[in-house]
């Protein structure tokens, strides 16, 4: 017996057939368009890949830090304090960042968490900040029972705007905490002389900026205190691991006790401030100290890509690059550009789909929403799913109610390109060339 067939109306074949030829229209035309505009193939529908080279990976330690660890096992002791690989780290992170004080730690959030504590914020008190970056940039002041107020970023700097900070400003408002996204330093003395007029703490998050420099000095001299990152996807990595540094009187001598349970190891005296245990061990910073020999050529290896990449892809319309101040250096943890969607007959997913095909490693966006629209936010629930000082009136702060429109149009627009110190200039010339010939394809 033969299968019956389902039976189909004239009315749905014809409509199933014509929604058919549309589609085949629209392909055959994009094409053609295309084809007409001299632009090449696109890999992604059958064409050559832009980028032809293979991209290795970096090596990111060896005999450096064989070095010092062999050095560390001939210690009769792994704890921090005036341990010799603590020493050494130090001595060697403060020849590259001339600061008075500082102290290693177990994390960059560790590291930004003392920062808060040494500047004494408070139940209710307000810090601005940038809504695009990792959680661990404002833990430390929810954990203080801080409030963290978000800012408007500038459209291509991705860092804080600003004159929508001091717009943020309030009688609570304590400290202000500069993110410099991607590596690329803020604008310093705008937000410094905003510090200074309404008589605010500056806290720098150089988590993403190793290496990184504002008008030719090191990012983290600027404002008062400065926090670095040495996550295993930073610049320079202990795997995990955090370093606070300040040259002001007022904090300087509270980031040791503020990351070591409250304790001052100088002074002794008992517990007069409390705090939690932030410590980092000599094995950590063994790794550090050899790492921070290796950081001025990672960073400007990757400044020098980062750079040459805007200045390839510089004017193709529709396409927005990474703006960095010309008398700043940027160090390109990732790269970041956006796409104009009005000048595209695509959306962003195609482009990235389209840029990848070509051999370009890349993805979409950064973070999936600003800070304050993620759930712990928009529910007010930090802690137990309660938030204490709103529940005593001490903030009226509503996060369902904040406001970043272009914050979430650069989460919309923006595109991700991976940069990294073991890429050559031909695999970014290469990597240009995708973005524009992707570009060009989705706009002849």
């Amino acid at each position: 017996m033969k299968n019956k067939q389902p039976s189909v109306s004239r009315r749905e074949f014809l409509a199933t057939t014509s929604a058919a030829l549309l589609a085949g229209s629209a392909t055959v035309a994009e094409s053609t368009a295309a084809e007409s505009a001299n632009v090449p193939k696109l890999a992604l529908k059958g064409g050559e890949k832009a980028v032809k080279q293979a991209c290795k990976q970096p090596t990111r330690w060896g005999d450096l830090e064989r070095e010092r660890l062999n050095a560390m096992l001939e210690q009769n002791t792994l704890f921090y304090w005036k341990g010799p690989q603590t020493t050494l780290a130090l001595e060697r992170f403060k020849k590259l960042y001339p600061l008075k004080y500082a102290h290693t730690c177990s994390s960059g959030t560790a590291a930004i968490h003392i920062a808060v504590i040494a500047a004494g914020i408070g139940p209710g008190d307000e810090v601005i900040t940038s809504p695009i970056t990792d959680i661990g940039t404002v833990i430390g002041v929810i954990y203080q029972q801080g409030v963290p107020v978000f800012a408007d970023l500038g459209a291509s700097t991705y860092n804080l705007a600003p004159a929508d900070v001091e717009r943020r400003i309030t009688s609570k408002t304590k400290a202000i905490i500069a993110v410099h996204l991607c590596g690329n330093p803020c604008d310093m003395n705008a937000l410094k002389a905003i510090a200074d007029k309404h008589k605010l703490i500056l806290i720098e998050d150089c988590c993403q900026a190793w290496g990184a420099k504002f008008h030719g000095q090191p990012i983290g001299t600027s404002g008062h205190i400065a926090c670095f990152s040495l996550q295993n996807s930073k610049h320079i990595t202990t795997g995990d691991g955090g370093v606070v540094a300040s040259s002001d009187e007022r904090f300087g001598p509270l980031l040791q006790k503020s990351g070591d349970k409250g304790g001052d190891r100088l002074k002794g005296g008992g517990f007069h401030s409390f705090a939690t245990n932030y410590r980092m061990s000599e094995p950590q910073a063994a790794v550090l100290a050899a790492q921070l020999e290796r950081l001025e050529g990672i960073a400007s290896k990757r400044a020098k890509l980062g750079n040459l990449l805007t200045e390839k892809i510089t004017g193709i319309p529709g396409v927005m690059p990474h703006q960095v101040h010309p008398d700043d250096r940027c160090v390109y943890w990732f790269y970041f550009f956006r796409m104009d969607p009005k000048t595209f007959r695509c959306d962003r997913t195609e482009f990235v789909k389209a840029l990848s095909a070509e051999g370009v490693s890349c993805s979409a966006g950064y973070i999936g929403v600003p800070l304050h629209r993620e759930p712990v936010f928009q529910k007010h629930g930090f802690f137990a799913g309660h938030w204490p000082v709103r529940e005593f009136g001490l903030t009226t702060m509503d996060y369902t109610k904040h406001q970043t429109p272009e914050v979430e149009d650069i989460l919309k627009t923006g595109i991700r390109i991976t940069i990294h110190e073991g890429m050559t200039e031909d695999y970014i010339m290469e990597s240009a060339e995708a973005i524009r010939k992707v570009a060009k394809h989705y706009t002849a």
